[in-house]
């Protein structure tokens, strides 16, 4: 690969990256040393009890017991973690404001709320005082607290507490259709909702009090329903999220085992219910503290990373907190009243690291955006990119626009393990398009459909070894069949992501893409089954089927196929009608650039839609290598797709 050099670091800046302390670390308490990263890779991927108990013993990680023994099991599936151990995650997060009371913690700048901030002390005591409360509305241990609501620092409250009584936390943003939320919290039948009736987008405020109302009547398992108001009073029946908060209660924390459930995430596959997955205290608090060393974040950091409550940086924002960072947030439309606005809260809150989704970046490249002749960033040290590829040209437009003397350092990982599999080094030069390294820890590969390593060439992202922060379980999976599917049926004993990777002899890579038939919208994925369950609920429609276009390099596209009902035609009332329902009931993120008439969906002989045959033709495969019609129930249906490819390709 070897893309343009745009950046080296300083060799101070090296030594005093975390990730130089670590591996100094390293050679003083384990006497070992390594002649460049992928001497260090190979010997975390190889030796993983001493690499995570390396891990536990630098970052000194808080627990009333010490893990008997790191990994257990070392299987996929079935792996297990920390043998006795007695933690708990938000007591590694909230250790910081010992002594550390008066230093802020969180800055908040919310287009409904205004700007706030909040020392240790302060967030502690909210803390404390929202777990007392959720106590004594009979939140036990392995009871489920979810949330609808923004990325402010309400969920951030909400989740530390529960997660503090060893209660089991989920969260849905708010701009989700109330049958997306039901798909989901339905399966994991919560004690507690706590939910905000409204806020304020792009200037408008959006009212959500009739969705909520709804969601609550879909949930007969919640007996509490904690209400934030915004645009309305608070119903009877409902406790104000005001009343939780100003207790003045001491702060502890339950001690767990390190595989109990802290929190229940969810990633789409293409049939049935979203995943519900489960992922553990203890792997989490790894998994986070291994990532920092990837980011150089550290107590003296102040960050960053621009994502709504509905995706999986939400959760991983908080490993800056737990290692001491303040942590800024910020919760509205980036582009209102202008592209500019989110540059200058980075340069107003002299923030040291910034993140966003690779879209973000490319919409301000695309827009004119020069932020280094608008504001003052001289405190940034740092950016990260992650949620799709992104592209050398960004790479290019960040270090001529943003900032030349800076670290980019893009991730590529997923829900699915709440962590990265590649993403930066301090201590390694920034080229175009490429990621500077595997993570530690984690064994990356790219495969060839038989399962044969690739090198410089575009494979299957795959992991041949277990990770602590890969999931417990799938939440009502009992038998892990659909787990072992979802990860493990392509080839035996391997995790199998579902992104196109190359990675060549040095360790760095290129994501291209989504190698399935997940929908990845600006780095927030779906499954095409939500999108199916709102555009075939409708009289109108008979079927359909949609794909995600995302490729390295080109522009994001999702075009829906629909056959039409018999009688009813294709027109701006039917489209429109087929908007509103995705709309509505998912997320005005996932309406398709296009949607196309059909005559009718290629399936299988079992008839299952072939998604993943129609994206690779479209993505310029070769019609006879994509799909075996052989294998087809309906094979003469593939001829439109073929013809609609050769007429995308003259566009």
């Amino acid at each position: 690969m070897s893309g343009k050099l745009l950046w080296t670091p300083s060799p101070e800046r090296c030594e005093a990256s975390t990730m130089a302390q670590f591996e100094r670390f390293v050679g003083e308490t384990r006497n070992l040393t390594f002649e460049d990263y992928n001497a260090m890779w190979r010997w975390s991927v190889d030796d993983l009890e001493g690499f995570w108990t390396a891990i536990w013993d630098f970052f000194d990680i808080r627990s009333s017991v010490r893990p008997e023994k790191m990994i257990v099991k070392r299987q996929m599936p079935g792996m297990e973690w920390g043998t006795g151990a007695a933690l708990n995650y938000a007591e590694n997060i909230l250790k910081h404001a010992e002594g550390r009371e008066d230093r802020q913690a969180l800055v908040v700048q919310s287009e409904t709320f205004g700007r706030s901030e909040f020392t240790w002390g302060e967030l502690r005591a909210q803390v404390a005082s929202v777990a007392s409360r959720l106590r004594a509305m009979g939140v036990e241990q392995g009871d489920r607290v979810v949330a609808i609501l923004p990325n402010t620092e309400t969920a951030l409250i909400a989740f530390l507490a529960a997660s503090s009584l060893g209660a089991v936390w989920s969260l849905c943003a708010p701009d989700m259709g109330h049958v997306a939320i039901l798909d989901r919290f339905q399966q994991i039948a919560p004690k507690v909702l706590i939910a905000q009736d409204g806020y304020v987008h792009a200037g408008k405020t959006v009212d959500r009090r009739d969705v909520l109302a709804q969601i609550n009547a879909g949930l007969p398992s919640v007996a509490q329903f904690v209400t934030l108001p915004v645009v309305g009073a608070l119903p009877e029946g409902h406790v104000a999220w005001a009343d939780l908060t100003g207790d003045d209660a001491a702060y502890e924390a339950t001690q767990v085992p390190f595989e109990h459930p802290l929190w229940i995430v969810y990633s789409s596959g293409t049939t049935g219910n979203p995943k519900p997955i489960v992922h553990g205290h203890g792997g989490i608090i790894l998994e986070a503290c291994k990532q920092s060393l990837h980011q150089d974040v550290s107590s003296e950091d102040r960050y960053c990373w621009l994502t709504s409550s509905g995706w999986i940086m939400w959760n991983s924002q908080w490993m800056a907190l737990g290692h001491g960072a303040t942590v800024a947030i910020y919760d509205g439309a980036v582009n209102h009243p202008d592209m500019g606005v989110l540059w200058r809260f980075v340069a107003d809150e002299k923030l040291t690291y910034f993140g966003a989704g690779a879209a973000y970046f490319s919409t301000c490249m695309k827009a004119g955006v020069a932020p280094r002749n608008e504001v003052d960033l001289s405190a940034l040290r740092s950016l990260g990119a992650t949620g799709s590829p992104l592209s050398a040209d960004t790479y290019d437009w960040i270090y001529r626009d943003v900032k030349a003397d800076q670290w980019l350092a893009p991730i590529s990982g997923g829900t699915d393990l709440s962590g990265a599999f590649v993403l930066g080094h301090p201590c390694m030069p920034v080229r175009a398009g490429e990621m500077q390294c595997r993570a530690l820890g984690n064994a990356v590969r790219a495969f060839d459909a038989l399962g044969n390593e690739l090198v410089g060439e575009v494979g299957e992202l795959v992991c041949t070894e277990p990770l602590p922060s890969m999931p417990l379980y799938f939440w009502g999976d009992e038998s892990g069949q659909r787990l072992f599917d979802s990860y493990f049926a392509d080839y035996p004993g391997v995790w199998r992501h579902g992104d196109w990777i190359s990675i060549d002899e040095h360790g760095a890579s290129v994501i291209y893409g989504r190698s399935d038939a997940t929908i990845n919208r600006k780095g927030l994925r779906l499954g095409s089954a939500e999108i199916y369950q709102a555009v075939e609920g409708l009289d109108t429609v008979m079927d359909s089927l949609v794909v995600d276009l995302e490729f390295l390099g080109r522009e994001s596209f999702m075009p829906l196929f629909v056959v039409p009902a018999e009688g009813v035609a294709m027109d701006g009332a039917l489209k429109d009608q087929i908007i509103a329902a995705i709309r509505t009931q998912v997320s005005a993120r996932f309406v398709p650039n296009e949607i196309i008439e059909l005559a009718e969906v290629p399936r299988t002989l079992s008839g299952k839609k072939l998604e993943v045959p129609v994206k690779k033709l479209l993505l310029g495969g070769d019609p006879e290598k994509v799909v075996n019609r052989d294998s087809m129930a309906n094979p003469d249906s593939f001829d439109f797709f073929i013809a609609y490819a050769k007429a995308r390709a003259k566009t």
